[in-house]
């Protein structure tokens, strides 16, 4: 295992506690708590938080923001995956490995587990401990908020759902994969910078720009070439669905030519911070290198 892989690695497991910590110790509904816990226990590679909390190091945040901020956006994102494997949306069983939250449970828990997680997401943003500047609080909500919602995540997720069976162009192709990647991404770039109070994002909402692209190419690629096994999940649900992609449209050793162009701008606008931006810099290169 590269020490990259390692580090991610060790990070996700301290991460999950984490994480899992924050879900009611005492709930109304045990089940729904046993959903909760499930859905976070099938584990992740933990990206968005890890590229969060390593972004937010180079401009000094304390630990604790950095992770409550990580929390979020990862709630954010487990809720959107409980959701997209409901047999109304991308039908799957395996997730990581492990049964679908409905299929574990079922479909109604399922649908009360993404929104509970969606809705810890932001109590967790709006306490004092996230920070004590409510300015900064309003801030995170507000651009989580844009990331999450129907200008985001949601209407990414709503426009590959209209995709199939159409012919998409490139542009249309990449707003889809902006929208539904992109904006999470977006999140996790420039929440530290946010919580430092450094008011300059553009540097990193380019960065994100050119990582949520590079990571959707990835996936799309793995949805190809990948091993169910090793991933986790179905295969080539995009062919099987006659869904447009940037590898249908062109080809996959145009893709990855396009994907390490992406990840190369990722590295030049990573240069004015110097050593502190290393640990950044490899999560950046193994983007494009995983295996799931």
């Amino acid at each position: 295992m590269l020490e990259i892989e390692k580090f991610i690695s060790s990070f996700a497991r301290k991460f999950d506690n984490f994480l899992l910590s924050l879900i009611p110790s005492k709930p109304y509904s045990p089940k729904l708590n046993e959903a909760m816990k499930y859905s976070i226990k099938v584990g992740g590679k933990r990206l968005r938080p890890i590229f969060l909390t390593e972004i937010s190091k180079i401009f000094d945040v304390e630990e604790e923001k950095a992770l409550r901020a990580a929390a979020a956006i990862e709630l954010i994102h487990c809720y959107s995956l409980v959701h997209d494997d409901l047999p109304s949306m991308d039908d799957d069983d395996l997730r990581r490995g492990h049964q679908t939250c409905h299929k574990k449970f079922d479909e109604a828990t399922a649908v009360l587990v993404g929104d509970a997680f969606q809705a810890l997401a932001f109590e967790i943003l709006s306490d004092k401990k996230t920070h004590p500047n409510p300015e900064v609080r309003c801030l995170l909500i507000n651009e989580l908020s844009k990331a999450s919602g129907h200008m985001g995540m949601v209407g990414g997720q709503m426009l590959d759902l209209e995709a199939e069976k159409k012919k998409l162009s490139l542009e249309e192709i990449l707003f889809l994969q902006k929208l539904k990647t992109g904006e999470l991404f977006k999140f996790a770039c420039v929440a530290g910078p946010i919580l430092s109070q450094n008011i300059k994002l553009d540097n990193f909402i380019n960065f994100s720009d050119n990582l949520g692209l590079a990571f959707q190419i990835k996936d799309d690629l793995l949805d190809v070439e990948g091993d169910e096994k090793e991933i986790g999940k179905k295969v080539k649900k995009d062919l099987s669905r006659g869904k447009e992609t940037l590898i249908s449209f062109f080809g996959k050793e145009n893709a990855k030519d396009k994907s390490k162009e992406l990840i190369n701008n990722c590295i030049k606008l990573l240069e004015p911070y110097g050593k502190k931006a290393n640990k950044v810099l490899e999560l950046t290169t193994f983007v494009i290198s995983r295996k799931k």
